[in-house]
Formats: structure tokens, sequence, C-alpha cells
């Protein structure tokens, strides 16, 4: 998959299908979104291309507002959003600055400069929500009529739902924000996951008697937080169990920014201690064990994550254990 900042500079793209949106957690909606554009691409043989934003909107017009508190929390990091369009077979993902110039672009201009002259779309797939151009003012009857009149298709897509609830990000998000992981996987269709390459911490883990990996969550606000048991993917040829912080460690720390650290319970064997630096590493959060703490001291700090660490090493355990149900006659 190309990646692209800015549609000025796609020079190498010659029509296209095109869907745009926020994509957010890439959740099954999301995905069969995608897998309708990856055909409709293949059909017109042309490139499947999806143009999303960065900042998301609402983080743009929450600041304006002086209410930056008010933006929804981050289900994905920009990494992990693009590595999902990448697995969904996407081939150009368009990164657009959600600025003041940006959103003060009326939705003749969008459709004239961005659409036609920009990507050359051929088709345009949008959400059932869909608007666009300042004020939202664009709405998709007047995209579809456009699209009659300059030469490309419109197509619209209705909610997707799993077991009667409709999928979206806001959705995933108040599955997340209750520590309900098992409703996350089911809206995203994969365990929640947060990649990111290994980076040198204060190294007080392994002060305490538990060396953390720590990856960096690249927004203020992340919609899941909390002590998690995970698994960890890229340290060797198997995942491997842990047991994970994601926050702002009040115990230790009070600088805001967002860190996962991650305690291995099974360390690689042939990997050396200080082997993980710069590794891109995937953690999958499978269970929520409660919400950050801030203990009193150091030592009350040890203890809560010595019982952390047993917890996960139980929750383990009894994932891997055989079914105990009784055989069926």
């Amino acid at each position: 998959m190309l990646i692209h900042r800015r549609y000025q500079r796609q020079t190498n793209i010659d029509g296209c299908a095109l869907t745009i949106g926020n994509f957010d957690g890439v959740h099954r909606g999301h995905q069969a979104m995608l897998a309708l554009l990856t055909n409709e691409a293949r059909h017109r043989g042309v490139p499947s291309c999806v143009m999303t934003f960065e900042p998301h909107p609402r983080d743009h017009f929450a600041r304006l507002a002086g209410r930056p508190q008010s933006a929804p929390a981050r289900v994905s990091t920009l990494r992990d959003k693009l590595d999902e369009l990448r697995q969904c077979g996407i081939d150009h993902a368009v990164v657009m600055q959600f600025d003041a110039r940006f959103a003060a672009m009326s939705w003749q201009a969008f459709i004239g400069e961005v659409l036609v002259r920009g990507l050359k779309a051929r088709y345009v797939l949008v959400g059932d929500d869909f608007s666009f151009g300042a004020r939202r003012a664009g709405s998709y009857a007047l995209l579809d009529k456009a699209g009659a009149s300059l030469g490309f298709d419109v197509a619209r897509m209705m909610s997707y739902e799993v077991h009667g609830q409709r999928v979206s990000s806001s959705a995933v998000r108040e599955a997340l924000a209750s520590g309900d992981m098992a409703q996350a996987e089911a809206l995203l269709g994969r365990p929640y996951s947060i990649s990111g390459h290994v980076i040198h911490g204060r190294k007080l883990g392994r002060e305490l008697g538990f060396r953390t990996l720590n990856l960096r969550f690249a927004h203020p606000r992340p919609a899941a937080s909390g002590i998690f048991v995970v698994r960890v993917h890229g340290l060797g040829p198997r995942p491997v169990p842990g047991v994970a912080s994601l926050g702002v460690r009040p115990t230790v720390e009070d600088a805001g920014r967002v860190l996962l650290e991650v305690h291995a319970l099974q360390w690689p064997e042939g990997l050396p201690t200080e082997g993980a630096y710069g590794r891109c590493l995937r953690v999958d959060l499978l269970h929520k064990l409660h919400d950050e703490l801030k203990y009193d001291s150091l030592d009350a700090l040890r203890e809560g994550i010595a019982r952390d660490t047993a917890q996960a090493v139980a929750w383990h355990a009894q994932a891997r254990a055989p079914s105990q149900a009784p055989a069926q006659a």
C-alpha cells in the first residue's frame, strides 16, 4: 500500500475507486465497506484508495472551541489504522491534514479539486451518514448529482450490524472504556491491539523487578486505559504472554504522555535482555484487570505489579487449559 500526504501529490494515481472517512479502529463495518471498495476497484480496473484524516476532524473543532476534552478518545493510532487498511487490501491511502484551510473548503471545491482533479476518482463509496465540505453542507444527494455530471459513480453503504447492534467507532470506544474486551473484539473482528517501536524509558520497571517494554501511544486520549492481560507479537517466532499498563503512570509520572508498558511473562530464548529496543511490536489487549491506580509508594507499586502479574499468569493458564465441558453423547 502506498501512503500519501495530501492529495496534490497523487501524480501516480490515474483514476481510482475511493472511499472517505476517519476509519478509527477499522472495525467490521469499515472492513465490509473496504471489501466492497476493493471489489469495485478490481471490476473497474483501477486502484482502491482510502482518504482519511489526521487529526480527527472532531479533534480540530474541539481545539478550536477551546474544549479539547470534548473530542472523542482514539481507538487506533495512525500507524495501526494504516496497517489495518493495508491488510484489507487497499492500494493507496491519502492522509489529509485536517486544518482550518481544509475545514473551510466548500463542498463544490472538495468535489472539483480533490475528487476530480486531485484523485481522478471514478467511483466514490460513502457511508450512510456521510457529509462533507465547510459546515458539512455537502450531502450524499449532492455528491451523487455531481458524479452524474462529472463522470464518476457514487454509492452508499448502509449500517453494518453484529447481533443487532450497529457497528461504529463510537460503539468500539464504549466497549473499550468499559473494559469489555470481548465486545470490542466482536466489533473489531480481532483482538484490540496497539503497535509501535520499543523505546527507552526510565528503567524503573527493572528496579522494581519487572522489566517492561515501552511503546508510545501517539494520542493524549486512548479509548482504553488500565491494566491488561496481553499477548505480544514480534519478540520471537511465537506470541508471548504478558501483562501491561496503558495510561499515564500516575504513581511515577504526571507528564500526561500515554505509554503502553508491557511486562513479558516469558522471555524468548536467544533474545538478549536489551534486544527488544527498536523492534516494532504488536500487543493484543485480551482482558482488563482494573483501572490505573496511584500507589502511595514504590513498595506499594511493586506489590501491585506482583498481584497483576500473578493474575495475568492465572488468566493465561486458564485460557490454555482444555475445555472442561462434558462430551456430548
